[in-house]
């Protein structure tokens, strides 16, 4: 039987949208966002429980590339990672990060973070066999659907 590679696209969008809500919201200064992972997640060199995670850069004065992932009330670092700086072409309104489906029952892989408004993000670095596979492996953007709350914070769920 042969499936239609557009019927599979559809499918995995769908699949993403279920697996992953990204709740977000964003301070300018040190790009600071929370996201809400339902499933769990694969950074470099570890992988983080669904749950609330604060991003935001170690030092955006002197070097950007530097991204640190606490938990979502910032009392506990899961990790500071180097991060190389990424483009794209339609930046949107809200967050968006790049998942890679690794399959075989291992998590999905983060692969960019993006703050809101810009086109330059932030790309983070896996070491060289396992950028390789990320590579190949069917890759995702979800972008945050932000809606203001009356604390004048922003949150959402993703599409």
């Amino acid at each position: 039987m042969k499936i239609n590679k557009r019927y599979i696209a559809v499918g995995m969008i769908i699949a993403f949208t279920l697996l992953f809500e990204l709740a977000a919201h964003a301070d300018e200064s040190d790009q600071a966002t929370k996201i809400t992972f339902s499933q769990p997640i694969q950074i470099p060199g570890q992988i983080l429980p669904a749950g609330t995670y604060s991003f935001k850069l170690f030092n955006s004065n002197s070097d950007p590339n530097v991204v640190q992932i606490f938990n979502s009330d910032q009392t506990h670092l899961y990790a500071t990672l180097q991060t190389v700086a990424t483009e794209r072409q339609d930046p949107t309104r809200d967050t968006a990060i790049t998942l890679a489906e690794q399959g075989g029952g291992k998590p999905d892989a983060l692969l960019k973070w993006f703050y809101p408004g810009r086109e330059t993000g932030h790309e983070f670095v896996y070491s060289g066999q396992q950028e390789k596979q990320l590579a190949q492996a069917t890759q995702q953007t979800i972008v945050a659907n932000q809606q203001p709350t009356s604390d004048s914070e922003t949150t959402g769920s993703g599409n």
